[in-house]
Parts: C-alpha cells; sequence; structure tokens
C-alpha cells in the first residue's frame, strides 16, 4: 500500500478550499471560496475509494468519469484529468462552482455513506480546469474536417452553447442567436459573482468565438425569423431556457418596492460589468439601507438574499412555506446565507401586501407591509411530498423596504411567439421533444434544456446539447464534408 496513490480516506479527512470569513466575503461578489494549491488538490482526489461501481458518476446526469480524473490528478497527471473531466463535459469549470454536488456526485458518494465524510469533487474539478486555462491547455475549437451544414441555436445559455461546441467541433457551421447583449444567459445575467465570477463565463464563450461558433445578440426571434432560420440552417435547436417569472395572484403584488427576481439579479450582474442600469441607479433594484424580504425557497431565492447581504441591506429576511427538510434549494447555499446574516422564516407564506399611500407618490416614508400566513405539513400528495396547509389564526406582519418574488420560473408561449402553432407543447407549456435527440414535432427542429426540462439544473442543459449535437451528426452522418483549410 506505500505506492498506493488512491484510497487515503482512513488517514486523511475531507478539506474544503479555505472559504473566506462571512464578515469580508459579504462586502463584495468575489467567489467564497479559494483554489486549492496542487498539494491539497492531491491530496484530497486521493482520498478516492476507486469504487468498483462508482455511484458519483452514475448520478451525475454527465457521466463525468470522475474516479478515474481523480485518480490522474492524485498522480500528478493534471493535463491528462482535464482533457478527460473535458471529454464529458462542455463546461467543467463552471459546473466545479455551481453543481449542487451534495445532491449529486458528492452526495453519493460511497464513503461519504460509509461516514468518512465524501471527496470533495466539485473542488477538485474547479482546481483542474482553472489550472487548464492557466496553463494554456484550453485551445479553440480546431475541427478536423469543415462541413457543409449550417444549425441555428436559438439561445446562448449552457444548453445551447454546449450543443454548438459539439456540432463546431465536428465541422458543422454554427450560428447562435440570442435576446440579450451578451451570451451566457443565465450565467451571465441570472448567477451571481460569488457563485460564478463573470470572467470565468466570458473566457468559454471567446474561446467558442475564437473557434468559429458565430453570436448575433440583441436579436428577438418572432414568426419571420423563426421561419427564416428553417429555411436557411440544415436544423434549428431550440434553447431558450424559462425566463417568464412565476407570480403572486394577490392585490399589490406588483406594487413599487415588490419586484421579481431575475429583475433584481440581472441589474445587479450587469452592474458587475460596469453597465448602466437605471432601475439600480435610482434605488428600485438596490437593496442598499432597506429591509428585504425574499419569498422562495429554490436556488434563485438563496440568490436574491445573499445579493441583497452584499449590497448593504440593513436585513435579510427569507419566507419560505415548507420547512428547511424540504425545500427544493441547495442546503449549502442556505448555510453560506446563515452565515452571512441571512433570517429564515420556515413554514411561513405571504397571503398579501400592504403599501403606504405615499409610495403612490414615490415618497416612501413608511414601510411596505407583508401578511405572513404560518404553515405546517399536511398529508402528502400523489408525489408523496407533503403539502403545507394553513394554521388558524397565526397571520403577523412583516415590515420591509423592498420585496423579491423568488417562486420560479415558466416557459414563454414559444409556438405564439414563433408563429409555429405545430410546436408541440405539454400541458405546463413546454416543448414537447424526444428524448435524448430533443427532436420536436416540426422537422429539424430540436429543443433542448430547461425549455422541455422545466426549470432545471445547468449540468442537465448541457447534458441535453451535447445529446442534441451528437442526434443532429448522426443524422447527417452522410452529408458530404470537405477538408479544412
Amino acid at each position: 500500500m506505500a505506492n498506493q496513490p488512491m484510497l487515503k480516506f482512513v488517514t486523511v479527512q475531507r478539506a474544503m478550499p479555505e472559504k473566506r470569513r462571512a464578515t469580508t466575503r459579504k462586502t463584495d461578489f468575489n467567489e467564497i471560496y479559494s483554489r486549492y494549491a496542487e498539494a491539497k488538490a492531491k491530496e484530497q482526489a486521493a482520498r478516492c475509494s476507486q469504487c468498483g461501481v462508482p455511484y458519483c458518476q452514475t448520478h451525475c446526469p454527465l457521466h463525468n468519469n470522475i474516479p478515474d480524473w481523480l485518480l490522474l490528478t492524485a498522480q500528478g497527471r493534471l493535463r491528462e484529468a482535464y482533457q478527460l473531466s473535458q471529454a464529458t463535459n462542455t463546461f467543467p469549470e463552471i459546473c466545479g462552482r455551481i453543481c449542487p454536488q451534495d445532491r449529486l456526485c458528492e452526495g453519493n458518494c460511497v464513503i461519504e455513506q460509509a461516514g468518512h465524510g465524501t471527496v470533495t469533487i466539485g473542488s477538485v474539478e474547479k482546481y483542474l480546469c482553472d489550472t487548464a486555462w492557466n496553463e494554456g491547455w484550453v485551445t479553440p475549437i480546431s475541427p478536423d474536417l469543415e462541413r457543409n451544414e449550417k444549425i441555428a441555436i436559438i439561445g446562448a445559455g449552457p444548453g445551447g452553447l454546449a450543443a454548438a461546441e459539439r456540432l463546431r467541433q465536428a465541422g458543422m457551421h454554427v450560428t447562435v442567436y440570442d435576446r440579450y447583449d451578451r451570451a451566457g444567459g443565465l450565467l451571465t445575467y441570472g448567477i451571481p459573482g460569488f457563485k460564478l465570477e463573470k470572467d470565468v463565463v466570458m473566457r468559454r464563450i471567446r474561446q467558442l468565438e475564437q473557434g468559429g461558433v458565430i453570436f448575433k445578440l440583441n436579436c428577438e426571434i418572432d414568426a419571420p425569423l423563426f421561419d427564416a432560420l428553417r429555411s436557411e440552417y440544415r436544423a434549428v435547436i431550440i434553447a431558450t431556457g424559462v425566463y417568464k417569472s412565476r407570480d403572486l395572484q394577490m392585490q399589490d403584488s406588483e406594487a413599487e418596492g415588490v419586484v421579481r427576481a431575475l429583475d433584481y439579479l440581472t441589474a445587479s450582474n450587469r452592474k458587475s460589468f460596469g453597465d448602466a442600469v437605471a432601475k439600480f441607479d435610482s434605488g428600485c433594484l438596490n437593496a442598499e439601507g432597506k429591509r428585504v424580504v425574499v419569498i422562495g425557497g429554490g436556488d434563485t431565492a438563496m440568490d436574491c438574499v445573499r445579493t441583497a447581504v452584499r449590497q448593504g441591506a440593513v436585513s435579510v429576511k427569507c419566507l419560505y412555506r415548507r420547512d428547511r427538510a424540504n425545500m427544493p434549494g441547495s442546503q449549502r447555499e442556505v448555510a453560506h446565507a446563515e452565515e452571512e446574516g441571512v433570517i429564515f422564516e420556515w413554514l411561513s407564506t405571504p397571503k398579501g401586501f400592504q403599501v403606504p399611500l405615499s409610495t403612490l407618490k414615490d415618497k416612501r416614508d413608511s414601510a411596505l407591509i407583508v401578511e405572513v400566513q404560518k404553515m405546517r405539513l399536511g398529508t402528502p400528495d400523489r408525489t408523496g411530498r407533503r403539502q403545507p396547509e394553513e394554521i388558524a389564526e397565526t397571520q403577523y406582519h412583516e415590515e420591509a423596504d423592498l420585496i423579491i418574488k423568488a417562486l420560479g420560473f415558466e416557459p414563454e408561449n414559444l409556438p405564439q411567439l414563433f408563429g409555429a402553432p405545430e410546436l408541440e407543447i405539454t400541458r405546463w407549456g413546454t416543448i414537447k421533444a424526444e428524448q435524448g435527440s430533443g427532436q420536436t414535432a416540426l422537422k429539424n427542429v430540436y429543443a433542448i434544456g430547461d425549455i422541455v426540462r422545466g426549470a432545471s439544473l445547468v449540468v442537465w442543459a448541457i447534458r441535453d446539447g451535447r445529446d442534441c449535437a451528437e442526434a443532429i451528426l448522426s443524422k447527417c452522418a452522410t452529408t458530404h464534408v470537405i477538408a479544412a483549410e
């Protein structure tokens, strides 16, 4: 065993990279964890037990070959380890930062189940990828052959970008259309910098551009343009995500001072790029000096509460109608938020708002009021999840200067927007698409990511993008190719 580089979990304790103190990190939008030194990365990778049946891999949507790149890392073969991680994951440097490893790979680590503490898979992956970028191992796409086919992708989020990379690697000509002024989708404008610093996203997009992927930004797809794309391109991939915010069906849910989570997060992220954002500068989408109440219990709600802290809110509270054990957001994110001073009001839901008259005159001198109803968990529904129900006579008032609604997202009506009523949708409004390929009811039109799944994880969008690209390549396998210059 002296020369055995692995199986060190018995003698080596689990150790995350150093986490910045809450008092320091809540004053900026930098990532909260430092990166491993090389020796520490090797040590932590060496804790892997090299399971015969690697549950970490099977519970990863991309089925990343985690045990093998951990072994290569422990052996100091870092370039090979990166290449192996990149083989199945288009954006490992992003997944290493934002994947909920506690629910996926790390949450299913065998040594975790045995009480030794999971291997720090995400942190090692982040270390590998940052090393690869720093050492120049990440290079622009350079296809061996250039093909005749042209592919259009609607949406520059993780699913669309993953499909673009794989198709461009195969020599296809790829153009990505997006409504925003920067590519990246929620990676750019939805996820705060303390979870995903924006230069990490921008350098990957530059790498795709350098490899020949064309981006057409500030571009809204309407019926005439959708028809034109279908005529001009061999295939069209719809990767728009879901951006329509769910709302509260109650009086004053659109009042001044009551805002949508995506609007709030987008404004904050735009400021990090140095953009002029009128609603932020006016204070409408800025939490500085305010008492903030966030409604919701998902990852978007966690992004909002932690952003408000960094903007200088006086206080930040989160209302969620279920308890901590039943919230959909990451438990690690909740712990980070609590360290930073966020107060969680579990089993609490809004019943309405009281808006002071002064707000109507743009001179608020008194607080907004959230009417809060206390809840309890009742009997399970048909999915097995216990449903919240009201507790009689337990309403109370919560004062706030800014209320952020983080209630999740729904799909836009794409058949109507694209003038394509034959584009079939589900009862939830998502696009019906064939599992694996993403083929829709329209010939040569595919759909991937959240617009098919509903609001989901970045890693699933990447998986869908790669699978769809492979399906298109398989369909076009006999198409004529010409040698690259």
